[in-house]
């Protein structure tokens, strides 16, 4: 692995096909890796309250997950990503070669025409349909999946215990596993929780884009509480990347483009609890930037050798500062 090149080999037997409860696991029972600098220790997500400290604040990203995929008339799929300030969609026609400025494609109860091309694989399209995007997709949509699972999941898989405010794409996973017995043994401990709210796009599995802006809200409470913890001494920690990249764009709310390199100081956390990334992934750039690229190499070179699972369905990893 070279994590200078934010690269490394990763064997397809170490990809999570499905839930951890479909592989007889519950869904807090996946295991936990935690770096502290370069040193790991191996743990079961269930372990978490007992690895922070009374007065630590967990950040969770409250954002639902959207069914967002869905089929044209011709039985092209289509991910539908953000729904733009001026009412235009951003959407992925999948594995199909054909897209050009005003092609339209027919879907239920009306069309979406594409406009232009965003990025290399994402398009601006004009949505001629009933409702806004949050409320068409919950009519026809279903959830986006990868080939690298083993089938269509219901949506609530890809639900987080505490998503309240529907509009991603993509399931912010890494708080997948942050279960009601959890969060209440995290309460016990003395460990505070907040929300923000950051909606994702849709980040492809095969290109590895920099992330493109994306709407997000950091409520004033939470912002309050986190100068109440860090005046404390005590630790923020971001439930995922979406997380970091909603308070390293400030309080308030709007759309952030903030990519986090790894030259960037981070200012807001003191941690990330995360999934495993692919490999040339732009969220390694971002956990360089948590971490160092000494603990990150260390971290993955550990999950390897120890065979955590990877995506969305897989084991989470904690880095401490």
């Amino acid at each position: 692995m070279t994590v200078t090149t934010v690269d490394f080999e990763l064997p397809a037997g170490l990809e999570a096909r499905s839930p951890a409860e479909a592989r007889g696991v519950d869904r807090d029972g996946v295991r936990l890796l935690v770096s502290r600098g370069t040193e790991v220790s191996h743990h079961r997500f269930t372990d978490l309250p007992g690895l922070l400290e009374p007065g630590d604040l967990l950040v969770v990203n409250n954002s639902a997950t959207l069914p967002a995929a869905i089929e044209t008339a011709d039985g092209v799929r289509l991910h539908v990503s953000t729904e733009q300030p001026d009412g235009t969609w951003l959407v992925e026609p999948r594995q199909f070669a054909g897209a050009r400025p005003g092609l339209r494609f027919i879907v239920p109860e009306g069309s979406l025409t594409l406009l232009r091309p965003f990025t290399s694989r994402l398009w601006v399209a004009a949505a001629d349909v009933p409702g806004n995007r949050v409320s068409y997709l919950t009519r026809h949509g279903r959830a986006i999946r990868y080939s690298y699972t083993d089938r269509d999941w219901p949506l609530g898989v890809y639900q987080n215990a505490y998503a309240t405010e529907p509009g991603s794409a993509e399931m912010p996973s890494a708080g997948r596993p942050l279960t009601g017995a959890v969060l209440a043994a995290l309460a016990g401990r003395g460990v505070l929780v907040a929300p923000v709210t950051l909606h994702t796009g849709v980040a492809s599995a095969e290109a590895h884009e920099p992330p493109y802006p994306e709407w997000f809200r950091v409520p004033a409470p939470t912002s309050r509480l986190i100068a109440h913890v860090r005046a404390g001494g005590h630790r923020v920690i971001a439930v995922g990347t979406t997380v970091v990249r909603a308070l390293e764009s400030g309080a308030g709310e709007g759309w952030t483009d903030l990519v986090i390199e790894p030259d960037r100081e981070i200012r807001m956390v003191d941690g990330l609890l995360t999934g495993l990334h692919e490999p040339r992934a732009s969220h390694l750039k971002m956990l360089t930037a948590v971490a160092g690229e000494a603990a990150l190499r260390a971290g993955y070179e550990a999950a390897l050798r120890e065979r955590y699972l990877w995506h969305e369905f897989g084991d989470v990893h904690l880095l401490l500062r």
